[in-house]
C-alpha cells in the first residue's frame, strides 16, 4: 500500500467534480471486476492500490485530497450507488471519469469539514492526516487509516460542498473541538466561525452543549470570547442598519431609569421621542432556561408597562434580514403618533 501522505488544505477549496477514481469492491464487481482482479491489480507495482478497506484508487501514486475525502466517504456510506459502467483503466496514469456516486448516512465533519467550509485556521489540524466521518450510531465501522469514525443518533442535514457532503459549521465545530485540548486553537475556530460569517454564536455554543464540551476548560474561555465577539459584530450591524436603511439616529447604549426611582435596564438604541427602545437578543440557547432569561422577561414586560415599546432583534436576524429588521423598527417609530405618552424616564449613559 502507498504512504497516504497528510491532507493538504490548499486543494480542498477547489476540488474537481471528475477524474474520481475512487471506487469500492462492490461498484468493480458491479463492472465485471473479481476481488483476484483486484488484487493482481494492487500488487507491488501495480496500477491500482487499495486505500481503505474495500475501497480502491485506480491509480498509482499518492492519493489527493479530493480523493481521499471520497475514499472515506464511500467506506463509510451504507450502499454507494454502483458505477456507471466504465473502462476500467490498466494502465499506470490512465485518465477516465466516472461519476461521482451519492453517499448514504455518512458527512465529512471535524477539521476536513471546516477547511471545505473555507476555515484557514483549520489548515493545521490536518496535519494529523485524520478525515472524521459523521455516520448514525447503530452503523457497524471502525476508525481505520486516515478514518476516524464519529457518531451521532441522528445525521444532520449535510451541507454540500465542492459537491462533498459535509457537516454544517456549529456540528463541524464540535466535533473538531472535541478532539482539541489547546485552549488557543480552540479559540481560533470559534473565533473564524464568527469573523468569517459561517455562523452565529447561538448555533455553535447549542452545539457544544450538545456534545458535552462546555465543562472543559479550554472551551469555557473560548466560548467566553465568542460571546463577546459575537456581540461586537451584531452591535455592529445595528448601527450599519440605522444608517444604511435611514431610520432617525438614537441615543446608543445606554440605561433607563425612572426620576428617583430604580434602575429599569439596559439597551442598545433608543428613540426617546417615540419611547422605542431596541435590545439585541444575543442570549445563547442554554440561557434561554436559566434565571437571567427571567430577568430579562420582566425587564421587558416592566418597560412595555410604562409605554415604552421593545424591539428585539437577534443577531441571526441582523445578518440574514437586515432590511426586514429596519421595517420593523420603523414601524414601531411610526406607531408611537397612535400611542399614549410613556412614562417619563431619565436616559444615561451605559
Amino acid at each position: 500500500m502507498n504512504h497516504i501522505p497528510p491532507l493538504s488544505p490548499r486543494p480542498l477549496r477547489h476540488l474537481s467534480h471528475v477524474q474520481r477514481r475512487v471506487l469500492t469492491t462492490a461498484q468493480l464487481r458491479g463492472q465485471g471486476v473479481t476481488g483476484a482482479d483486484a488484487n493482481e491489480r494492487c500488487r507491488p507495482g501495480g496500477p491500482w492500490q487499495r486505500i481503505l478497506p474495500g475501497v480502491f484508487l485506480l491509480r498509482p501514486g499518492p492519493p489527493t485530497t479530493e480523493e481521499r475525502l471520497h475514499a472515506a466517504l464511500l467506506y463509510a456510506t451504507r450502499s454507494p450507488a454502483p458505477a456507471r459502467a466504465v473502462h476500467i483503466p490498466v494502465q499506470p496514469g490512465a485518465e477516465e471519469p466516472h461519476p461521482a456516486p451519492p453517499y448514504a448516512d455518512a458527512l465529512i465533519t471535524g477539521p476536513a469539514a471546516l477547511a471545505l467550509h473555507g476555515f484557514t485556521s483549520a489548515a493545521p489540524l490536518l496535519s494529523r492526516g485524520t478525515i472524521d466521518v459523521l455516520v448514525p450510531r447503530m452503523r457497524r465501522l471502525r476508525s481505520t487509516g486516515c478514518v476516524r469514525i464519529v457518531r451521532t443518533p441522528a445525521l444532520p442535514a449535510p451541507a454540500f460542498v465542492t459537491g462533498v457532503p459535509v457537516a454544517a459549521v456549529p456540528r463541524a465545530l464540535a466535533d473538531a473541538v472535541a478532539e482539541l485540548t489547546d485552549a488557543g486553537a480552540v479559540l481560533r475556530l470559534l473565533t473564524e466561525a464568527v469573523r468569517g460569517g459561517h455562523c452565529e454564536p447561538a448555533s455553535v455554543v447549542k452545539e457544544l452543549t450538545a456534545a458535552r464540551l462546555l465543562g472543559r476548560p479550554q472551551v469555557v474561555d473560548a466560548v467566553d470570547s465568542l460571546k463577546a465577539e459575537g456581540r461586537a459584530i451584531a452591535e455592529t450591524r445595528l448601527y450599519r442598519m440605522v444608517h444604511e436603511h435611514g431610520l432617525p439616529d438614537p441615543v446608543w447604549n445606554v440605561d433607563l431609569r425612572l426620576p428617583g426611582g430604580p434602575r429599569l435596564g439596559g439597551l442598545d438604541a433608543y428613540w426617546p421621542e417615540q419611547a422605542v427602545a431596541v435590545e439585541l437578543d444575543t442570549r445563547t440557547p442554554r440561557q434561554d432556561r436559566d434565571a437571567g432569561w427571567s430577568e430579562y422577561a420582566r425587564k421587558r414586560e416592566h418597560l412595555e408597562r410604562l409605554g415604552i415599546t421593545v424591539v428585539h432583534i437577534t443577531p441571526r436576524k441582523l445578518h440574514e434580514a437586515m432590511e426586514q429588521q429596519a421595517t420593523v423598527v420603523r414601524t414601531a417609530l411610526m406607531a408611537s403618533n397612535d400611542r399614549d405618552p410613556a412614562a417619563y424616564v431619565v436616559v444615561l449613559p451605559r
